[in-house]
Formats: C-alpha cells, sequence, structure tokens
C-alpha cells in the first residue's frame, strides 16, 4: 500500500535536521566520548533546539506544511499529549508511540519529527514534566517518528501492519536506551560496578551501561513495546485508515485556483442553452 508521505525535506530543512541531530546525538552519546557535567550537556541541548524550529519554518515557507497540516498537527500533539498521562504510574504503560507510529506512516518523516517534538513539549506542560529530561525525550521522540521513513511505501495491507508493529517492538526498545543514556552517568554515583567512569575506557563503559540498562529498564521497555505493538495490530486499521481519510479529504498541498468572473459567466450561458 502506498502512503502519502508528502512531507518531503527541502535542502534548507535537511541541514536543519542534520545539524540538530549530530549535536543531540553527542549529547546522548558523550558518556563515551568526553567528560562533561550536566550543565554542560544541557547546554549543548539547547543549542541544538533552535535548529529544530528552523526545521519548522523551512517547512513553512516551502509550502511541506500548509494551514490545513499545521491544523492537524496541532490536533494529533493534542491527541499524543492526552494520551501520555494514561500510562502514568504504570511500568511501560505508554499508548501514545501506537499514534505517532501511525501518524508518521501516514503524513511523513517531516511532520512525524516535528509531532513527535511537540508532542512531547505539549504533554510536558500537561503533565508538568519539565526538566532536564524533556529535550532528550522530544528528540528520541522525533527521531522515533522519522524512522518510521525506512518501511517501505509499498507494502500489502497486511504486510505493513506487521512491518509497523514490529517497528513499534524496536523504537520502544531505543527509547529506552536513549532514556538510559541520559540518566546512567549520574544515577549511581561512583562507587558502584556499573557506574559511569569519567575518562575510562570507552568499551569498558559501553559495557558498564548495558548491563545497567537491561538490568533495570526491561520492566518497562518489554510492556512498552508488547503495548504499542498490540494497539498497532488492533487500532492500526482503522487510525490509519482515519488518518488517510482526513489527508484525501482535506486535500493538503492542494493549489487553490481562481476562475475570473467572465469564464464562469459564460459556462452558465453555455449550460443554460
Amino acid at each position: 500500500m502506498k502512503t502519502a508521505g508528502v512531507y518531503s525535506f527541502n535542502l534548507f530543512s535537511r541541514i536543519s535536521l542534520i545539524i540538530a541531530s549530530s549535536i543531540s546525538g553527542i549529547a546522548f552519546l558523550w558518556p563515551f566520548i568526553f567528560s562533561a557535567n550536566a550543565n554542560q550537556i544541557q547546554l549543548v541541548f539547547w543549542i541544538a533546539m533552535p535548529f529544530t524550529l528552523i526545521l519548522l519554518l523551512a517547512s513553512l515557507s516551502n509550502k511541506s506544511l500548509d494551514s490545513k497540516s499545521i491544523a492537524l498537527l496541532g490536533v494529533l500533539a493534542a491527541l499524543f499529549a492526552a494520551l501520555r498521562p494514561l500510562g502514568a504510574g504504570a511500568i511501560g504503560v505508554e499508548p501514545m508511540w501506537f499514534l505517532l507510529i501511525l501518524s508518521s506512516r501516514v503524513f511523513g518523516g517531516s511532520f512525524g519529527f516535528l509531532l513527535g517534538v511537540i508532542s512531547m513539549l505539549a504533554s510536558a506542560v500537561l503533565t508538568g514534566g519539565i526538566g532536564p529530561w524533556l529535550v532528550y525525550q522530544c528528540f528520541a521522540a522525533g527521531w522515533i517518528a522519522l524512522g518510521v521513513t525506512l518501511i517501505p511505501s509499498r507494502l500489502r495491507k497486511r504486510t505493513e501492519l506487521f512491518a509497523l508493529a514490529l517497528y513499534g517492538v524496536f523504537a520502544s526498545a531505543i527509547f529506552g536506551v536513549l532514556m538510559d543514556l541520559q540518566f546512567w552517568p549520574w544515577s549511581l554515583g561512583s562507587g558502584s560496578e556499573l557506574s559511569y567512569i569519567p575518562g575510562g575506557d570507552v568499551m569498558e563503559n559501553i559495557n558498564r551501561f548495558f548491563v545497567f540498562h537491561f538490568a533495570t529498564s526491561m520492566a518497562w521497555d518489554i510492556p512498552r513495546a508488547i503495548l504499542t505493538s498490540v494497539l498497532i495490530l488492533t487500532l492500526g486499521p482503522a487510525v490509519l485508515s482515519a488518518l488517510r481519510r482526513a489527508y484525501s479529504k482535506a486535500s493538503f498541498l492542494a493549489p487553490i485556483e481562481f476562475k475570473s468572473l467572465q469564464t464562469s459567466e459564460h459556462g452558465i450561458a453555455r449550460k443554460a442553452q
């Protein structure tokens, strides 16, 4: 099945996304690259965030997003923000990811990336979850949405659904890894066998991180993966159909044509004859 995916990147927005992702990628992986404190890492992220806004402005100026799609972006971000608190206090129960993945499937990577970032910001405001972790969550959600574009566009309906469910499992695991990357360096102090070693051997730190991750996060990652894949398999057909119908009926990016009054009058006269 062919997906819409018309929200493509122009050169300017590609450069903005590459720069923002590169800077934020360094901020995720800094424990394996160099020693730094929390304030320095947060500064790096706040440098990257404006490039995400530039991506939005570039999309607007390139008409990749028109007024209708901006309105839809706001509606979906509000739904995402409303779904997120449903899992509050429950291990790995995060129903919003399936909506982000399906929306990105229909509307494309540029739209999905912006939806992921904006949705996380909106949900943080709604739930009071504003803190040093927020920028990490924004980029993680944006990357997960962007990764949906790796799924081939022409797939049969059932094959597409299973591919999206499999991606939901993968995305759930990746989100857990990314969130642990921002938490692990200062979560255990310096006296544990799993603690981050500032300036230590890269392979030693990588080994410590993954032992920490698998020992502490599987209780979140596995339920998140199961719930996301189950929601995609059960609700996916209806949600995909609704999103594609909304896309089709709204006629996104369809040019508006104006006919002169004289032309209209000639047409009416011919019908009258």
